[in-house]
């Protein structure tokens, strides 16, 4: 079992910048991939940035030139810097992560962007 816990969330300006944590807790061992991602209203979840336990990422083209997916493993968890922030990018994000070939979700944070 994991457990999967967002933060870091809350309401930006427009090129503004927030770092998202994700800190995951429980059986922690052999996490193969963690990853973002994110749903807007009215919007299907989409992903937003994956990384795996060896470290390659994939960002999706909508934001691979202003967000960066880096982990800790040290400390169970996965981050999203994100930067030049524009109204498009307000969605409530959530962590995900696979273990074991079991998927897991964190309960979301909402990241607003508005002036």
């Amino acid at each position: 079992q994991l457990q999967l816990v967002e933060s870091g969330g809350g309401l930006v300006q427009p090129g503004g910048s927030l770092r998202l944590s994700c800190a995951a807790s429980g059986s922690t061992y052999s996490i193969n991939a963690m990853a973002w991602y994110r749903q807007a209203p009215g919007k299907q979840r989409e992903l937003v940035a994956a990384i795996t336990s060896s470290g390659t990422t994939n960002l999706a083209d909508s934001v691979q030139d202003r967000f960066t997916i880096f982990r800790d493993n040290a400390k169970n968890a996965v981050y999203l810097q994100m930067n030049s922030l524009t109204p498009e990018d307000t969605a409530v994000y959530y962590c995900w992560a696979v273990r074991v070939n079991r998927v897991y979700w964190g309960q979301g944070t909402q990241v607003t962007v508005s002036s």
